[in-house]
């Protein structure tokens, strides 16, 4: 944003500090000073400095003139120069008719009809400091309007009065609804734009840009000036829908002035009769909707304690500190009104310009920004007690195994797209966001998969060869006005998996990440899980998810992406996913580690060479072994499967291998041979051929 110093001056008669001085005031209260060069008149005089701006963008307050100069106001102590808003006495006339017909989108509509215009190009101080901002001007009476907003900030319009059939409607446009725009663009609207409208046809995007076929033309001899208050979020929503980022839409989608409305047209008005000639016609129309007007210009106080100031302030380089007459100077000057209720609290009234503050701290951040930053002394806090979270030393644990299991701690975003919400969590109520950054961030994640397959899908695409990615965050469903937070965790795995006995290689991810689950469970003293293929989410391919159970309630689902979404996100290989409801997991205490010594007795290892039909799972042999309830058995692993679907169709074999110990004495030949026959028994019985 460009402002011209001795425009600002104007506001300001009494301001005494020079340019660059200035500048580093401003920048050192957050209003930043980017550039400053230097003007002159065109004679050699210096005339003031252009300074290049960037305001933050919720200080829509400060995009002008005007607004700086309040802010060197309240640095310096100064007075500031009122807008004269007085007007020529009206000619009598009817009220020009206004009706909102949307009161929750627009929440004040003011109109001042001007006869007997003449339009002709800029001149005098209109041009003058045009030239210097780089602003393109267009006619008197258009100018006067774009003059008004830089000057003081609130947008307003110029109609051709002559074109306006009937009187003004305010009203959500129908869908389909046809306009051209004053940048000669044809709109298609849908119902939930809003337009400025007369009583046959739309007049103008409401916030956004006027239409073609109501501007100012020279053959304009009437003029009715429009200024109003649009709710921000409408404005918003219409200029990204049609791509139109306008100065008007710029200020009314992050929130203008309810109060401004009626200065600006006078403002306006005021500039059209000098500049075009012309009489009033009756007196202004004011239509407030009084609900808007309570919810913006007309908030609840906010009270402010001193002590809490003082306290969250700190020390600064000057021994008085932050006194209340300081507080009450600052405040008062950026137009708050305060009311003391004893020696250490107020009731804060707020501008209504300033709708971003909301809240005590609010209040005591433009304290410290009026006072300056740099005028408080480097000191650390206090250091405080750390209470740790009930559940910090069980998120701990689980976030170490993970790390043990090989896996890498992720971060994703906490939004998510309409569309991977409904499909990741077809159930959840996805939280809306009300201003979203992009329609790929349209909601907050009800899930943390969408995160966690982009991270995957990100690393396959940089031929990373192996990802095990794990990320612990925050989950919202629910609505906007009532949002439920509940911890999540997201596993995943992609990439090239070595063949694991006793499972294929395109089935090993799939029992990692079973094993991964499992491995987390067993930190915490979970009742046996169950798993079902009964209720699996689309998100996972059908025939390769599972859902995890504890109890009757779900804690975990898990399996291999969908086909059809790894296509769409152009995956060469598998993606296999898992999230894990850690509020359910956390109902559960951390398991008590419990050791026992080694034993001083030398272990036994036997091997079983088996031939197997392929129905027969790793499962059923284990249960089979493990169903003998030889106390002495120590482990049973799968030390190698082969198979040779060609040569021996429908048939693996496997090497198991078991191993026995006692911890009280060597064993004997004799019972490793009978438990050996056992277990040769066991694996027949399943239809097992021992391999000589």
């Amino acid at each position: 944003m460009k402002i011209l110093t001795h425009w600002l001056r104007s506001y300001l008669p009494v301001l005494d500090v020079d340019d660059a001085q200035l500048a580093e005031d401003l920048t050192l209260r957050g209003i930043a000073v980017e550039g400053v060069f230097e003007l002159n008149d065109g004679a050699g005089d210096s005339d003031g400095a252009l300074f290049d701006m960037d305001i933050t963008t919720n200080r829509v307050d400060a995009m002008n003139h005007y607004g700086i100069a309040r802010e060197a106001a309240a640095i310096y102590d100064l007075p500031l120069h009122r807008l004269d808003t007085t007007l020529p006495p009206a000619l009598p006339g009817r009220p020009f008719p206004v009706r909102i017909e949307a009161p929750d989108l627009c929440g004040r509509f003011t109109a001042q009809v001007i006869r007997g215009v003449s339009i002709a190009p800029s001149d005098g101080v209109v041009r003058h400091y045009f030239s210097e901002l780089g602003q393109k001007p267009i006619s008197n009476a258009v100018d006067a309007t774009n003059f008004v907003l830089l000057g003081m900030g609130h947008p307003t319009h110029a109609f051709d009065l002559d074109k306006i059939q009937g009187g003004i409607v305010v009203r959500r446009a129908r869908d389909g609804e046809q306009i051209k725009l004053l940048d000669g663009s044809t709109r298609s609207l849908v119902a939930d734009d809003l337009v400025v409208a007369d009583e046959v046809k739309a007049l103008g995007l409401a916030g956004v840009m006027g239409g073609w076929d109501s501007m100012i033309t020279a053959q304009t001899k009437n003029v009715l000036v429009e200024a109003a208050w649009f709710a921000p979020a409408a404005i918003r929503a219409s200029s990204r829908r049609h791509l139109l980022h306008t100065d008007a839409s710029h200020r009314f989608e992050r929130g203008a002035d309810f109060a401004a409305a009626p200065v600006a047209n006078a403002l306006v008005t005021q500039a059209i009769l000098e500049a075009c000639g012309g009489t009033r016609e009756a007196e202004l129309v004011d239509v407030i909707v009084a609900e808007q007007e309570a919810a913006t210009a007309g908030r609840a106080p906010i009270r402010l304690a001193l002590r809490n100031v003082q306290r969250l302030l700190g020390r600064t380089l000057t021994p008085e500190g932050i006194t209340a007459e300081l507080v009450e100077q600052y405040l008062a000057a950026l137009g708050c009104v305060l009311t003391a209720l004893n020696t250490e609290e107020y009731d804060v009234r707020l501008p209504s310009w300033r709708l971003d503050l909301a809240r005590e701290i609010d209040l005591i951040e433009e304290v410290a920004r009026v006072y300056g930053y740099n005028r408080f002394a480097n000191t650390l806090p206090t250091p405080a007690e750390v209470i740790p979270h009930a559940s910090a030393r069980a998120v701990q644990a689980v976030r170490t195994r993970l790390f043990q299991l090989g896996f890498s701690e992720t971060l994703s975003s906490s939004f998510a797209s309409a569309a991977e919400s409904a499909w990741f969590a077809p159930e959840a109520a996805a939280v809306a966001l009300e201003n979203p950054l992009s329609e790929e961030a349209a909601n907050l994640r009800p899930s943390l998969l969408p995160g966690m397959v982009t991270m995957l899908a990100h690393n396959q695409h940089r031929d990373v060869p192996t990802a095990r990615l794990f990320e612990l965050g925050t989950v919202f469903t629910g609505s906007a006005a009532a949002v439920d937070e509940a911890s999540s965790l997201a596993l995943g795995l992609s990439g090239e998996f070595r063949e694991t006995p006793p499972h294929r290689p395109e089935d090993a991810p799939f029992f990692e990440l079973k094993g991964a689950i499992e491995s987390l469970l067993r930190l915490f003293s979970v009742p046996a899980a169950e798993y079902s293929a009964a209720g699996v989410p689309p998100s996972l391919e059908p025939g390769r998810g599972a859902v995890v159970s504890v109890e009757g309630r779900t804690i975990a689902v898990f399996g291999q992406l969908a086909t059809s979404e790894a296509a769409r996100r152009k995956l060469r290989r598998p993606v296999y996913i898992a999230e894990l409801q850690m509020e359910q997991m956390l109902r559960y205490p951390l398991r008590q580690a419990t050791f026992r010594e080694l034993s001083k007795f030398q272990a036994v290892e036997r091997d079983f060479s088996f031939t197997f039909a392929n129905s027969v799972s790793w499962k059923s042999i284990s249960g089979a072994i493990h169903g003998l309830g030889i106390e002495e058995m120590r482990s049973l692993d799968a030390v190698e499967i082969w198979r040779d679907d060609k040569k021996y169709p429908g048939v693996y074999s496997a090497l198991i291998r078991v191993v026995f110990q006692s911890d009280e004495r060597t064993l004997l030949d004799t019972e490793l041979a009978e438990w050996s026959s056992r277990i040769i028994a066991a694996l027949e019985g399943l239809g097992g051929k021992l391999r000589s």
